[in-house]
Protein backbone atom coordinates (compact mmCIF):
# COMPACT_ATOMS: atom_id res chain seq x y z
CA UNK A 1 0.00 0.00 0.00
CA UNK A 2 1.34 3.75 -1.25
CA UNK A 3 1.78 5.74 1.43
CA UNK A 4 2.05 9.45 1.43
CA UNK A 5 3.81 11.73 4.08
CA UNK A 6 0.48 12.66 5.49
CA UNK A 7 -0.84 9.50 6.25
CA UNK A 8 2.39 8.63 8.36
CA UNK A 9 1.11 9.28 12.21
CA UNK A 10 3.51 12.15 13.55
CA UNK A 11 3.86 11.93 17.19
CA UNK A 12 5.09 14.43 19.66
CA UNK A 13 7.55 13.74 22.43
CA UNK A 14 8.98 15.64 24.92
CA UNK A 15 12.40 15.08 24.03
CA UNK A 16 11.46 15.60 19.84
CA UNK A 17 9.11 13.28 17.40
CA UNK A 18 8.50 9.66 16.11
CA UNK A 19 6.79 8.47 12.67
CA UNK A 20 5.51 5.57 12.72
CA UNK A 21 6.38 4.49 9.13
CA UNK A 22 5.38 0.63 9.39
CA UNK A 23 3.54 -1.19 11.79
CA UNK A 24 2.02 -4.76 10.80
CA UNK A 25 1.18 -7.60 13.18
CA UNK A 26 4.51 -8.94 13.21
CA UNK A 27 7.08 -6.01 12.87
CA UNK A 28 6.70 -2.17 12.89
CA UNK A 29 9.29 0.32 11.95
CA UNK A 30 10.19 3.96 13.36
CA UNK A 31 11.69 7.30 12.09
CA UNK A 32 12.85 9.26 15.69
CA UNK A 33 14.02 12.47 15.90
CA UNK A 34 15.51 12.99 19.11
CA UNK A 35 16.92 17.14 19.78
CA UNK A 36 19.76 17.97 21.11
CA UNK A 37 20.30 18.28 24.25
CA UNK A 38 17.86 16.02 24.74
CA UNK A 39 17.10 12.19 25.95
CA UNK A 40 14.43 9.90 25.96
CA UNK A 41 13.37 7.87 29.49
CA UNK A 42 15.39 5.04 30.42
CA UNK A 43 13.26 1.92 29.62
CA UNK A 44 12.95 -1.83 28.26
CA UNK A 45 10.55 -3.71 27.13
CA UNK A 46 9.00 -6.88 28.20
CA UNK A 47 8.62 -8.41 24.56
CA UNK A 48 9.72 -6.07 21.98
CA UNK A 49 12.66 -6.71 20.10
CA UNK A 50 14.22 -3.76 18.21
CA UNK A 51 17.30 -2.67 16.06
CA UNK A 52 18.69 0.98 15.94
CA UNK A 53 20.24 2.33 13.08
CA UNK A 54 21.28 6.30 13.27
CA UNK A 55 20.77 8.57 10.23
CA UNK A 56 22.36 11.41 11.76
CA UNK A 57 24.29 11.25 14.74
CA UNK A 58 26.44 11.27 16.98
CA UNK A 59 24.10 9.11 20.08
CA UNK A 60 24.84 8.64 23.28
CA UNK A 61 22.97 4.94 23.67
CA UNK A 62 23.58 3.85 27.83
CA UNK A 63 22.80 0.06 28.79
CA UNK A 64 22.51 -1.08 31.38
CA UNK A 65 22.61 -1.93 34.58
CA UNK A 66 23.54 -5.03 34.20
CA UNK A 67 22.83 -7.37 36.34
CA UNK A 68 26.13 -8.82 36.75
CA UNK A 69 27.47 -5.49 38.18
CA UNK A 70 25.20 -2.66 37.82
CA UNK A 71 27.18 -0.78 36.12
CA UNK A 72 25.76 1.48 32.77
CA UNK A 73 27.62 0.31 29.63
CA UNK A 74 27.80 3.87 27.62
CA UNK A 75 27.97 3.70 24.00
CA UNK A 76 28.80 6.31 21.15
CA UNK A 77 27.38 5.75 17.93
CA UNK A 78 27.80 7.67 14.82
CA UNK A 79 26.03 7.79 11.61
CA UNK A 80 25.88 4.70 10.07
CA UNK A 81 26.07 2.32 12.80
CA UNK A 82 22.97 0.36 14.49
CA UNK A 83 22.88 -1.59 17.87
CA UNK A 84 20.60 -4.34 18.57
CA UNK A 85 18.39 -3.97 21.60
CA UNK A 86 16.88 -7.46 23.09
CA UNK A 87 13.45 -8.06 25.44
CA UNK A 88 14.36 -6.89 28.93
CA UNK A 89 17.06 -4.76 28.26
CA UNK A 90 17.85 -1.56 29.71
CA UNK A 91 18.50 1.77 27.38
CA UNK A 92 18.20 5.28 26.65
CA UNK A 93 18.80 7.42 23.76
CA UNK A 94 20.64 10.54 24.54
CA UNK A 95 21.57 13.26 21.86
CA UNK A 96 24.82 15.39 22.38
CA UNK A 97 24.00 19.46 23.23
CA UNK A 98 25.25 20.28 19.83
CA UNK A 99 23.55 17.77 17.80
CA UNK A 100 19.99 16.97 16.26
CA UNK A 101 19.56 12.70 16.10
CA UNK A 102 18.17 10.91 13.42
CA UNK A 103 17.13 7.51 14.06
CA UNK A 104 15.45 4.58 12.10
CA UNK A 105 14.24 2.02 14.29
CA UNK A 106 12.90 -1.75 12.95
CA UNK A 107 11.35 -4.13 15.60
CA UNK A 108 8.72 -6.17 16.62
CA UNK A 109 5.10 -4.45 16.50
CA UNK A 110 4.57 -4.38 20.52
CA UNK A 111 4.41 -0.46 19.89
CA UNK A 112 3.33 -0.01 23.72
CA UNK A 113 5.68 -2.59 25.50
CA UNK A 114 7.31 0.04 27.40
CA UNK A 115 8.26 -0.44 31.25
CA UNK A 116 9.24 3.39 32.01
CA UNK A 117 12.34 3.52 34.97
CA UNK A 118 13.23 7.22 34.78
CA UNK A 119 12.33 10.17 33.02
CA UNK A 120 13.41 13.83 32.66
CA UNK A 121 10.11 15.22 31.90
CA UNK A 122 8.02 14.33 34.54
CA UNK A 123 6.23 11.39 32.91
CA UNK A 124 4.93 8.28 34.62
CA UNK A 125 7.11 5.79 35.61
CA UNK A 126 6.12 1.73 35.01
CA UNK A 127 4.97 -0.63 32.74
CA UNK A 128 3.37 1.10 29.66
CA UNK A 129 4.06 4.31 30.46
Amino acid sequence: MLKIDDDIPFINKPWGYERIIAHTPTHSGKYIFIESGQKVSRQYHQFRDKTIYILTGPLHLEVGPSEEDGEILSIGMLTGESYHIEPGVVHRLCAPSDSDVEIIEVGTSQLEDIVRLEDAYGRLLGIDA
